[in-house]
Parts: C-alpha cells; sequence; structure tokens
C-alpha cells in the first residue's frame, strides 16, 4: 500500500543543510498498525510526512498502492490526501467556529458532495466514535480527548485507505490516551486498512502490530509482534519487547508526557 524506497530528505536552513532522513526503506502493507517511534528530532515526523504524501523525498521513491508520488502533479497528491487518506495529529486540528459536525463533513464537503449527504456521514462517523451527542457542539464546549475523537471521526469520514497519526495522544492525560489507543487499535482492516502512528511513548507504541524505531533518520531496528488483542494486550512476549523498546530508545513508558513535534 504505502512505500519508501532508500528515501532521503533534506532542507536547507540558511547555510546549512539539515539531513533529516537518510537511505530509509518501509513497507506498510493492509490491514497493518505500524508504531514509529524515536527521540525528537530523529526524522519520525518527517518519514510519516513522506507516506501521507505530505512531502516529496529528496532522492530514492516514495509510493502509494504502486505510483510515485514524485510523479504526480500537486493536485494529483491533493487529491490522494483527501480521498484516500486519514490525518490524525496532536493538536486536533479542529476548525473553532464549526460545530463537531461540521469539521467531521468538512473533507467530504471539499470534494463535492451535498451538505445533506455530507451531514448524514458526518454522523455516521461520530456514531463510530462514541460521539453522536457533540455533533452541535463547538471544539470550546468539548474536552480534550472528545475533540481527538472528533478528529478521528473526520479522518475515518472519507472511508480512507490509511490513516496516519503524528503523536495523537500527546496532549491527553493516561486514561483518555488509553481509550484513543484502543480506538486506533480497532481500525485496521484485514487487506485493506492501515495505521501508522508516530509516538515518544513506548506503551503507546505497544499497542501496533510492528514497531520501527528511528534515530539519526535511519531505521535502526523493528520489533514485530502477534496475537495482539483488542487493547494491544498481549502474552509476556509483548512486554518482554515493550521492556526492550524502553531500553533501545531510552525513552520512558510514561502515557501522559506532553512531547514536542520532531523535524
Amino acid at each position: 500500500m504505502m512505500e519508501l524506497r532508500d528515501v532521503t530528505k533534506t532542507y536547507d536552513q540558511g547555510r546549512r543543510t539539515v539531513q533529516a532522513v537518510r537511505g530509509v526503506s518501509l513497507r506498510i502493507v493492509g490491514g497493518e498498525f505500524v508504531s514509529i517511534m524515536g527521540p525528537s528530532g530523529s526524522g519520525k515526523s518527517t518519514v510519516l510526512h513522506l507516506l501521507g504524501a505530505l512531502d516529496t523525498p529528496s532522492s530514492g521513491a516514495a509510493l502509494f498502492d504502486g505510483r510515485d508520488l514524485r510523479a504526480m502533479s500537486d493536485r494529483e497528491r491533493s487529491h490522494l490526501r483527501r480521498t484516500r487518506i486519514g490525518f490524525i495529529f496532536q493538536f486536533f486540528n479542529l476548525l473553532p467556529t464549526l460545530k463537531g459536525g461540521e469539521n467531521v463533513a468538512l473533507p467530504l464537503l471539499l470534494a463535492g458532495k451535498s451538505r445533506g449527504e455530507a451531514r448524514k456521514l458526518a454522523e455516521a462517523s461520530l456514531e463510530r466514535v462514541g460521539l453522536s451527542d457533540r455533533i452541535d457542539h463547538f471544539p470550546e464546549e468539548m474536552s480534550g480527548g472528545e475533540m481527538q475523537r472528533v478528529a478521528i471521526a473526520r479522518a475515518l469520514v472519507t472511508n480512507p485507505e490509511a490513516v496516519l497519526c503524528d503523536e495523537p495522544t500527546g496532549n491527553l492525560d493516561s486514561v483518555t490516551s488509553e481509550e484513543i489507543l484502543t480506538l486506533l487499535r480497532g481500525l485496521p482492516e484485514s487487506g485493506r486498512c492501515a495505521v501508522v502512528m508516530v509516538t515518544h511513548d513506548a506503551y503507546s507504541a505497544s499497542y501496533a502490530d510492528r514497531i520501527v524505531h528511528i534515530r539519526d533518520g535511519r531505521i535502526e531496528s523493528e520489533v514485530r509482534k502477534h496475537n495482539i488483542g483488542a487493547r494491544g494486550q498481549e502474552s509476556g512476549i509483548k512486554d518482554q519487547e515493550s521492556r526492550e523498546t524502553v531500553q533501545d530508545t531510552g525513552i520512558a513508558p510514561s502515557r501522559a508526557a506532553s512531547v514536542r513535534p520532531d523535524a
């Protein structure tokens, strides 16, 4: 579904050239939940942006469903993002002047759906995340967890093939974080929908089928897990791998820590 082949990404900062990604190869298939971990500045968010057609590589190839993203026009990449990829961010990115249902319906309206059809689909998406009673509430009238659920409903309303999450629990308390992670854990569908989540947090990462560790713009290691249940729990294998993840990254498994995005 999504693939990076020996991808690099460089940025010019004044007289300096910053290498954010250095020769990364990564393949994401439908039905998979993948966590990307690494310290701040490791390049993990840049990798997510390359997978989601928010950016294009300096060299190498970024593919979506076999198509090279660099070969697409800006309009084609925009259409891809709008119709086939859902995005969930740490800071929700809800428009404060729109109600919950209007925020969820916005991608559909931009795609040319009628207001009636867009509202109907928005209602169904909000019901899917357990927030049908917030359709006529403004973001300021919601808790952080409710706003993130609205953001998830907006990401799902177009029935995307991939859902990309950048620190989706970074601004939430531990209880709400677990609710959001359980919701994300239930999204992948065998052979179709994939979820990719960038996180600093080892506990959050443990909900995934596969954990990719990135450091200094390179993939340092991967851990593939099995037999994950609905709440991301599994046998002692998971516990051992979570401890190994903490040792590999030096990140304590705090679920409530607030973090800042990396380059």
